[in-house]
Parts: C-alpha cells; structure tokens; sequence
C-alpha cells in the first residue's frame, strides 16, 4: 500500500513535532519534510513534490498565502491543506480561491485532520464542517450585487433546489424530508448535479452554487 507523503510548514516546532507524531501512528500516511516558513515549504516542495501539504498561514518571511499562490501558479501537484487558527471567513475564502484544497482549525479533532488528509490526497476538496457557515456568508457577501446566473449548467428546477440545500449543509435524508420525495430520488438529483457541474463531491458542489448565486 502507497503511503501520502505529507509536508509540515508551520513556524512552531511544537506543532510539527506534535501534528508528525499523530499523523505518522496512521499506516497510510508519513511526513516527509518539514518547514519552518514559507521560503522553506517552497524550496521543500519543489524539491519532494509531496502529495499533501499542511500549510499554516502565519509565518516569518514569505507567509502561507504567498507560498500557496507561488505553488499553485507554478502548478505544483502537491494538494495543499491550510491548517491554522484563523476562522474568518476571509482568509478562507481567499485559500479556496488561491486553489487550496482543503481548511481544518487547529484546534480541530485529530480524526479531521486525518480525514482531510485523506480526502484531498483522493481528489476531493474538504472543508471543515464548522467553517463551512462562514464559507456560505462570505461567498454571499461577494455575490450580493451579482446577477450572473450559471446558464450552462442545465439544471432543472429541482435540481437546483437539491443543490441549494445541498449549499445549506442538508443531507440526502434531510433533503427528502424537506423536499417530500424519496432518498432515492434525492440520491438521483445529486448524482445528475456532481455529473453536470463536473465536481465530485458536495464541497465542491456547494462551492459551485454559491460561486454562481445559484437559485431555484
């Protein structure tokens, strides 16, 4: 079995002694490198190209956000998770727009963090779930006064009234009861959406509704 290679950049050792110690009790995963800043995860990552990296924001010299944009506009395959204490939803939605796959707190249950790891080194995007209020507020904040309407997505009504609960944080239970029709129906709708949208999970779902102000 392949191991994730994971790249620590934080400027605490503390924290990267700490975070080294509980990923590597997992089989799957192992820490390749670690940095103390931004110039370091850079240098590190251009050099081990790992698949995960746990960026935390604040650092001395070049700072998170600016390594993740060198990264992410070098193209860099390493899938970049921001592991920090900020909770606004600022900072967030600037990660997400820079291309970071993935937020979790510090503060966050090793099992998160774990999973997050887990998710995007497979593809997806992973939010932690108590950021994800503060993800809705923010993209709302900067679609207010925007009109554009997703026209080429083809979504029937129904469809984007799954998706906006979907936005909401409601599961395929909660949304048949909502909806008064089946799971299995719900089920159908939320595969037809990932398959039109192009997005494979319901993070990026729901990133894509509030993206495009999508309303039924």
């Amino acid at each position: 079995m392949s191991k994730i290679s994971v790249l620590l950049a934080d400027d605490h050792s503390i924290i990267r002694q700490g975070l080294k110690q509980i990923l590597e009790l997992e089989k799957d995963i192992f820490v390749v490198a670690q940095a103390s800043n931004g110039d370091e995860a850079i240098k590190l990552a251009r050099e081990l190209k790992p698949d995960v990296i746990l960026m935390d924001i604040n650092m001395p010299g070049i700072n998170g956000l600016q390594a993740i944009n060198t990264l992410k506009q070098e193209k860099n395959p390493s899938k970049i998770i921001v592991l920090t204490v900020h909770e606004d939803r600022e900072y967030l939605f600037k990660t997400i727009q820079m291309g970071a796959e993935g937020y979790v707190l510090k503060d966050a249950e090793p099992d998160v963090l774990i999973d997050a790891i887990r998710n995007v080194y497979a593809g997806q995007s992973y939010i932690q779930a108590s950021m994800t209020k503060e993800l809705v507020k923010e993209f709302n904040r900067i679609t207010l006064n925007e009109k554009e309407k997703c026209e080429e997505n083809n979504l029937t009504s129904r469809e984007k009234e799954v998706l906006e609960l979907i936005a909401e944080g409601m599961i395929n239970k909660e949304i048949a009861k909502h909806l008064y029709i089946s799971e299995k129906t719900v089920k159908n709708h939320v595969s037809n959406i990932f398959k039109k949208l192009k997005v494979a999970d319901r993070t990026q779902a729901a990133i894509y509704a509030f993206k495009h102000n999508i309303k039924s």
